[in-house]
């Protein structure tokens, strides 16, 4: 016999199999069918993935219940309490987080950025007023040639400076707990600062002695070099930090506000699309014009979805201007603060160190320009061109001759009142600058104390009540935009405790209502 390769002979068969495939024997009547040999091909229609549990419970729902009305009747039912208490988490999780950012807000991220801009200012004013002690203290030991006034208000400032420095840094080391940079931060500023206090007080104290001017100055010098170099970056630092904080908080949480709104208003108009169309499939069915309870629930209904949209876009303005609106104002006018002190210093130092005298001027002149930055303009142009580029402003506020931080301020006007007392602060600051060089010039000139009276002096037309002055109008651009940022704060804080449980007390009579609603038409079916 013949045997053909790829083929094998089965007796009583007569029919050959093809080489490689092997066809599972038939099952028996009642016998489940094994699934095919791995590795074999599968036979019959493709494997399906299972249904994922949502469209399995979806479709278990309509096969028990969509068969008959009253499965239907409970079936819509479900729908519309499932859609209310997503409605009601979803306002319960909005309202949490936002009582959190609240308190966030007003309780750590703000206070935090004002006692670091308070440091900045105190560090750049306790300096200053040591400056002014010396110049103000007539010879050294003596007393001779004191300029009484100025020596006590110097004094009184300089002791004023120094507590709201202890102060700021005990706010400041309890808010950075947890914040190890920010620790460190704090750390090294008590540290250089401790140090800086030992320097100045050498010096105070050389200069009570007979003959410690020199000492006192040189004693000074090396406090000053400490501030400029490591107490000031350092607590500027602390500012940005402490402000970009309160950034990374304020976007997420207006991030979250804003999915949260689509959230509502998608979940709220199903809702009341579901309850209409249960209204209406009630009437066709059971002859009845409505059911007042789901025509109470469906009021209902629209109170909660408006009480929570207007909960969430209030807290969502009230937000941006509690931050962008006024609170970047405030930050933006405390470093104008902190830099006019600064700028301030610089004069005090310019007349009491004449050996540095170049560099204070040249000091003085960058702060200038942090504050209203010129292009192009020197100190001895600096005037002139201040007032062509207000004047220009004047005409069209849109016009960009100048930076600096009051231009960031005049470009972030939004209350009533702002943009006045803004530009009184900028015409109070020309007039402080115009007193520089008043001064420069009498130093110019050789009158060295005629120049000290005019830089320390108290009189209504000395460099120092200008410079008040300015500190004043200033000081007012502050307290606008500070009320402001309390009313927003007040604001969105009080809507939690009156929209929220507006709505959430509406959802769930909603709820109840429709219980109860459906009810008498369930019972006509048992």
């Amino acid at each position: 016999m013949t045997i053909t390769a790829g083929t094998e002979q089965h007796s009583g068969a007569g029919v050959p199999e093809t080489t490689g495939t092997h066809h599972a024997p038939p099952a028996l009547e009642g016998e489940i069918p094994r699934p095919p040999a791995r590795g074999g091909l599968r036979t019959g229609r493709p494997r399906r993935r299972a249904p994922i549990p949502v469209a399995r419970l979806v479709r278990y729902l309509v096969d028990r219940y969509g068969e008959s009305l009253p499965g239907r009747l409970r079936l819509g039912r479900a729908s519309c309490l499932l859609l209310a208490a997503g409605l009601l988490l979803l306002l319960g999780v909005a309202s949490l987080g936002m009582s959190g950012a609240w308190d966030e807000t007003v309780q750590r991220s703000a206070p935090r950025t004002v006692a670091a801009t308070q440091l900045n200012l105190a560090l750049n004013d306790m300096d200053a007023q040591a400056a002014n002690i010396l110049l103000s203290s007539g010879e050294s030991g003596m007393g001779k040639g004191r300029l009484d006034e100025s020596y006590a208000k110097a004094t009184g400032f300089y002791t004023a400076a120094q507590e709201t420095i202890s102060r700021s840094l005990r706010t400041l080391s309890a808010a950075a707990e947890g914040d190890k940079a920010t620790e460190n931060t704090v750390i090294t500023i008590t540290d250089d600062f401790a140090h800086y206090q030992e320097l100045i007080g050498r010096a105070l104290e050389n200069d009570e002695h007979p003959g410690g001017k020199d000492a006192a100055r040189a004693d000074y010098r090396t406090a000053t070099d400490l501030l400029s170099a490591r107490l000031l970056p350092e607590s500027r630092e602390l500012v940005d930090a402490n402000n970009r904080v309160y950034n990374r908080m304020y976007d997420g949480t207006r991030g979250d506000l804003a999915v949260q709104r689509v959230a509502e208003a998608v979940l709220g108009v199903l809702l009341i699309a579901a309850l209409v169309l249960f209204q209406v499939r009630l009437a066709r069915r059971f002859q009845r014009v409505f059911n007042p309870a789901l025509a109470a629930a469906t009021l209902c209904a629209v109170v909660a979805v408006l009480s929570g949209a207007q909960l969430l876009s209030l807290n969502d303005d009230r937000m941006k201007v509690a931050r962008r609106d006024s609170f970047d104002s405030v930050v933006a006018l405390s470093r104008a603060k902190a830099i006019g002190y600064d700028a301030n210093a610089d004069e005090s130092r310019y007349l009491l160190d004449p050996s540095r005298r170049a560099g204070y001027e040249e000091s003085f002149h960058d702060k200038s320009q942090q504050l209203y930055g010129i292009e192009g303009a020197s100190l001895p142009t600096y005037d002139a061109k201040l007032a062509e580029t207000w004047a220009a402003y004047r005409s069209d506020r849109h016009d960009k001759r100048f930076s600096g931080e009051f231009r960031r301020e005049l470009d972030n006007i939004t209350f009533a009142g702002e943009r006045d007392a803004a530009e009184k602060a900028v015409e109070a600051y020309a007039v402080y600058e115009h007193d520089d060089r008043t001064l420069r010039k009498l130093v110019g000139e050789g009158k060295q104390a005629e120049a000290i009276v005019f830089c320390v002096g108290w009189a209504s037309d000395t460099s120092n009540a200008h410079f008040g002055a300015w500190m004043k109008a200033l000081d007012q651009v502050i307290a606008i935009n500070r009320s402001h940022f309390d009313r927003a704060t007040a604001e969105g804080r009080d809507s939690l405790v009156t929209l929220a449980p507006a709505a959430g007390v509406a959802l769930l009579l909603a709820a109840g209502l429709i219980v109860f609603g459906l009810r008498p038409r369930l019972a006509e079916f048992r």
